[in-house]
């Protein structure tokens, strides 16, 4: 189950928008942390924290040069997210157009009985009828 737990932190990771910002300019080149930090409205304790979240991840690598931090994107975990959800929408995607092709038969067989229904009491009616 490592795997699944390795796309539930990739899932995780993905889900934050200053995250998949930090993702974005990581994928121009790597990059330090107080320069990633710098667009954002907020303090650098909390970039460190959503680094912390892609570094649990394994979405960056940190290299420590003296005291600079310096990070790099990983992409093998966006490659196994993507794959995932490429199983997920094939898998579903044949399952769902099962069950289309079964309710538009169930459909057109209702359709085709209540043709038959209306025409048998419209019938029934004209026969009944008195002049």
């Amino acid at each position: 189950m490592a795997a699944d737990h390795n796309l539930d932190d990739t899932l995780l990771a993905l889900a934050d928008g200053t995250r998949r910002a930090i993702l974005a300019r990581l994928s121009d080149g790597d990059a330090r942390v107080t320069t990633l930090a710098e667009p954002f409205r907020m303090s650098l304790n909390s970039v460190s924290k959503h680094i912390r979240v892609l570094e649990r991840a394994q979405l960056v690598r940190r290299q420590v040069r003296g005291r600079e931090h310096v990070l790099s994107l990983n992409i093998a975990p966006l490659e196994r997210a993507a794959a995932w959800l490429v199983t997920q929408q094939q898998f579903w995607g044949a399952r769902l157009a099962a069950l289309d092709r079964v309710l538009e038969r169930r459909s057109s067989a209702a359709s085709t009985i209540g043709n038959e229904t209306r025409t048998s009491a419209a019938r029934r009616k004209g026969t009944g009828r008195t002049r």
